[in-house]
């Protein structure tokens, strides 16, 4: 396994509840600012494997960027469930970002 990858499980698994990060900031916190798509990738191809909350990664604007809509919908179901109040479809960066 990259190091990279090592890096982003490590930090998505210490996001804690109540809390989101955005792909960009885990791939800087990881140390490569520019990766936030393979961010995804991890999140995508990994998060069963390592058991992640990858509920609690959204992006840029703080919003659910996952396509599948039902897949959306459960995301957003378990960032509320943990306090986390929608605006417009977007989430407070300002208020729940770690």
């Amino acid at each position: 396994m990259e190091e990279f990858t090592k890096h982003v499980l490590v930090i998505i698994k210490g996001i804690p509840v109540g809390k989101v990060m955005t792909y960009g900031q885990i791939a800087k916190l990881a140390g490569s600012p520019r990766a936030a798509r393979q961010v995804v990738r991890i999140l995508h191809s990994l998060s069963d494997k390592y058991q992640l909350p990858w509920h609690r990664v959204v992006n840029r604007n703080g919003e659910i960027s996952i396509a599948d809509e039902e897949v959306a919908r459960i995301q957003r179901w378990n960032l509320e469930g943990e306090g986390i109040e929608f605006d417009n479809n977007r989430v407070s960066l300002a208020d729940y970002q770690m």
